[in-house]
């Protein structure tokens, strides 16, 4: 009784909330053989979010939480999310948000212990179109159209362990990526405070102008910025391309833009309009259709046409003329960007893997619920790598199953790949470490930023082109220090696979991210992980459970 009463406490209460905002009517109700049934009403909760009194049967569960666990379920329980109807109804109705709505529903059963997926849904559309409360957990649960919902008690403890070891592997890998990184410095001997600070910016200026390409046979506008150095010299400069994320824009990453070409280096930043943040704009203002499952091709398909048409303008345009080097071009992604190189690069699509995981799709990765939508290609061949390409940056990519280990294992240019240890939507784990022992390549490096999240690396958009409602929460510390990681390692892996300047190499070390390193984003930086190195990381972990 114990034990049940400890899982039925604030602790399992905050996380499954977390996971599922959208409960009950006037009751939260579960049934747990052989103890029978338990339950709360909603008005307990209320009186708690709103005044941090513990009244009626929260008291029970309340005994046996931590006043962090308590502190945390009122913080949930008062965020109120930024989100229209419009927009919760076009996701909800989307494929994507299809799919999580069902999985909801097979947590939180109607009074008959039904699916919930209707009454979820609803309740959702109905709390965000609520002008007084808004989009809260507590609003959710007042407009599911049931007078008690029955909670899936053994699908909530499931998710719930299952989150657990997820949770513990992660610390155990990130523990175990550190050791190793300490016990490589321990024999370096370079004094980086006599060397240039990469973090600063270098000493060219620039201009960037603006394009707007359109691609007639993909009936496809791709909005273009260049950033060309200010020099007078005639030799042309190695050119970075930067694709950004899902619902992103060209702005996301223009501080890496504008680091890398004071460096030297032509920088071109565009935007996929079929899954940029103007789509998402019109999409959740009921003005377009949701991203197709074709932007797993046309991503990599627009850089290739914007490479194409750079080529076409450096020979016409006065601006250009003579100003860029395709023999040396690298590229950044982020996200699905970061997916959208790592293509370019030479990873395949694998559809063996997505039909292993898509179907059905029963794991916690948040990021599958999007490379499942490939699942829905043609399983063709698609040409997608460009070997203009030499060098690729990968940040927070998402690709364990759309690509997965025989697609990432054919990549044969220098990669780096760089994660986040608080992630949630790309977990570390499944989409960049695990991926990185699958690289061939030798040169290769993985970037960990422990306490980094999934937007870390982003700088902040035009209030216009947020078009996600991103709780302040999930957005991790301030991520100043991510910018200036990730401003260095780019210059020093540019510059070392790149353009061979081997006076960059000392900068790829795990003693210089030691040098940089600045609680609590710390950096770990390491050029080797194999499989089996990984696989006893994970079970150091279990032993320790």
């Amino acid at each position: 009784m114990k034990k049940l009463l400890k899982y039925l406490g604030l602790g399992l209460l905050s996380t499954v909330l977390s996971a599922a905002p959208s409960w009950g009517a006037e009751r939260i109700s579960l049934f747990y053989p052989p103890f029978g049934e338990f339950s709360l009403s909603t008005d307990a909760l209320e009186t708690f979010a709103k005044e941090g009194k513990i009244t009626g049967e929260l008291d029970i569960y309340a005994q046996r939480a931590t006043p962090e666990q308590l502190a945390q379920l009122r913080e949930l329980l008062q965020q109120r999310f930024s989100a229209t109807p419009t927009l919760v109804s076009q996701f909800t109705y989307s494929p994507i948000g299809e799919q999580v709505v069902q999985r909801l529903g097979e947590l939180l059963l109607t009074e008959s212990r039904q699916n919930g997926f209707y009454a979820v849904r609803a309740a959702l559309i109905l709390a965000a179109a609520d002008p007084k409360e808004g989009l809260t957990v507590v609003n959710i649960i007042r407009k599911f159209p049931s007078p008690t919902i029955k909670l899936n008690f053994s699908e909530g403890i499931k998710i719930v362990n299952n989150l657990s070891e997820l949770l513990k592997d992660r610390d155990a890998v990130v523990a175990y990526l550190q050791q190793q990184a300490i016990a490589e410095t321990s024999n370096a001997n370079i004094d980086f405070s006599q060397k240039p600070d990469l973090r600063q910016p270098g000493k060219l200026q620039f201009q960037k102008l603006y394009f707007e390409l359109n691609d007639a046979k993909r009936d496809r506008r791709l909005p273009l910025d260049v950033y060309i150095p200010k020099v007078t010299t005639q030799t042309p400069f190695p050119l970075i391309v930067i694709s950004h994320g899902l619902a992103s824009d060209r702005y996301a990453l223009a501080y890496l833009a504008e680091h890398l070409v004071s460096y030297g280096f032509a920088v071109a930043v565009l935007e996929h309009p079929g899954s940029n943040a103007q789509r998402f704009q019109k999409y959740f203002a009921g003005l377009a259709g949701p991203p197709q499952p074709r932007e797993f091709i046309d991503r990599p398909l627009d850089v290739k046409f914007v490479l194409d048409e750079l080529q076409r303008l450096d020979t016409s345009n006065p601006q250009l003329r003579g100003k860029l080097n395709f023999q040396e071009v690298g590229a950044i992604g982020h996200s699905f960007g970061g997916y959208t190189v790592l293509t370019l690069a030479g990873a395949k699509l694998n559809f063996t893997q997505l039909r292993r995981d898509c179907y059905p799709n029963r794991s916690l990765n948040l990021s599958l619920l999007l490379q499942c939508q490939a699942a829905e290609l043609s399983p063709t061949d698609y040409a997608l790598q460009d070997p203009r390409i030499k060098a690729v940056m990968a940040i927070n990519p998402i690709n364990s199953s759309v690509l997965g280990e025989n697609g990432i294992s054919q990549i044969k240019v220098p990669a780096m790949i760089v994660t986040g240890s608080q992630d949630i939507f790309a977990p570390a784990i499944p989409e960049q470490i695990r991926p990185f022992t699958w690289l061939t390549e030798p040169n290769k490096y993985l970037v960990l930023i422990e306490n980094a999240t999934h937007f870390s690396a982003l700088q902040e958009s035009a209030p216009e082109n947020n078009v996600l409602p991103v709780p302040t929460g999930l957005l991790g510390p301030d991520p100043a220090p991510v910018y200036s990681y990730l401003k260095a390692l780019s210059v020093a892996f540019m510059e070392t696979n790149l353009l061979n300047n081997a006076e960059y190499r000392s900068y790829l070390q795990p003693s210089y991210a030691q040098y940089i390193n600045q609680a609590p984003l710390n950096i770990t930086l390491l050029s080797n992980l194999s499989t089996e190195q990984l696989a006893q990381a994970l079970k150091n972990g279990t032993n320790k459970k």
